[in-house]
């Protein structure tokens, strides 16, 4: 109990850090009364390029920060509690292939925001609960196509202010990345290979010495009786 309340409680702090990163960005802009849009990526531009990097950190207003940030907060914990072996490339790979994707292939406009993020962390969950065949990451899986399964619908181009490519591309990196993270062993099987190796171990030690101690007790013994003659008095 005392290791998974670490585990989860660690979990949490890349995602609050992150989260406070962004914020502080949207905090900055609004005491400069300015915006960082064209930090954001520009498509085939070399000035757009620094996008990668900064894009996922800016966005447009309010509405658009609180609403990127629910879901980003809760996909990051599930990414970095249940694939904790991975999470920290898997949050890195999933900001720089998205990043560079946009940036080759979306409309010539800024992009920013880190829904593209959103995608990724939730295509990947998706996919690798499917993928592992584990009864936790499935009920996972299935619990972020319920609650984030609309979000489908924000890969096809509805809207001309949002930047449904991001949200596409970031998708399908997060599906990529969980098939190339697919053999990687999840916390709870490993820890059950290591206990039945060390038992294994275990049981052999004592079975050994077990027998080595019967060796040594179990042989015969020889008792050596000497009658006492009877004296005459």
């Amino acid at each position: 109990m005392v290791t998974e309340r670490k585990k989860f409680l660690h979990s949490l702090v890349f995602p609050t850090f992150f989260l406070f990163v962004i914020w502080s960005v949207k905090f900055v802009e609004i005491f400069l009364n300015t915006n960082f849009h064209k930090l954001g990526i520009y498509p085939l531009k070399i000035k757009g390029l620094v996008g990668i990097i900064f894009a996922p950190l800016i966005h447009g207003d309010l509405n658009h920060i609180i609403s990127n940030s629910i879901s980003l907060y809760v996909l990051m914990i599930g990414v970095f509690y249940f694939y904790s072996r991975v999470s920290y490339k898997v949050f890195i790979f999933s900001y720089l292939i998205t990043g560079f994707w946009v940036w080759i292939s979306a409309r010539p406009a800024y992009h920013i925001g880190a829904s593209g993020l959103i995608y990724a962390f939730g295509a990947f969950l998706i996919t690798s609960g499917i993928l592992k065949k584990d009864k936790r990451l499935m009920a996972l899986s299935f619990i972020v196509i319920f609650i984030y399964g609309s979000m489908i619908w924000g890969v096809f181009p509805n809207k001309p202010n949002i930047s449904w490519e991001s949200h596409l591309l970031g998708m399908l990196s997060g599906i990529l990345l969980a098939f190339y993270y697919k053999n990687e062993p999840l916390p709870w099987v490993e820890k059950v290979k290591v206990f039945k190796f060390e038992q294994y171990y275990v049981d052999e030690f004592w079975n050994q010495n077990f027998n080595e101690l019967n060796s040594t007790t179990n042989q015969s013994i020889n008792y050596q009786i000497k009658e006492k003659n009877n004296e005459q008095k």
